[in-house]
């Protein structure tokens, strides 16, 4: 059974940080890609930021310098390490994977599987 599970999230002030986890089982990591994506209340889901296997990264500009995606693929976990939180962090983050390449970036109906996500609270 294909199961991703994100963790690590919870509240935090400002400018403060939070590493999120995202296991996978059920499903090779390898010749795949691995994303995050969040939403919050009111807007679209959109891309954070993604690793290819090969291990080449991609982030949203808004990310860029803030954020760091990595992987362990024998321990079957994606991370995502986040510095210098703003409140409009604040949103529902979910971990996906896509078969094959990420190119193109962060499409999300791109991804073939979801977590359930883990919730990023940031105040000021």
């Amino acid at each position: 059974q294909v199961r991703l599970a994100e963790s690590g999230g919870g509240s935090v002030q400002a400018g403060g940080s939070l590493r999120l986890s995202c296991t996978i089982s059920g499903v090779s990591v390898n010749n795949a890609c691995m994303g995050w994506f969040r939403q919050a209340p009111g807007k679209e889901r959109e891309g954070v930021a993604a690793i290819g296997s090969d291990g080449f990264t991609n982030y949203a500009d808004s990310m860029q310098g803030r954020f760091t995606i990595s992987q362990d693929t024998p321990k079957e976990t994606l991370y995502l390490q986040m510095n210098s939180l703003r409140p409009e962090d604040t949103a529902m983050y979910y971990c996906g994977l896509k078969r094959g390449s990420c190119f193109p970036f962060l499409k999300q109906n791109q991804y073939n599987y979801w977590g359930q996500g883990t919730q990023v609270t940031v105040s000021s």
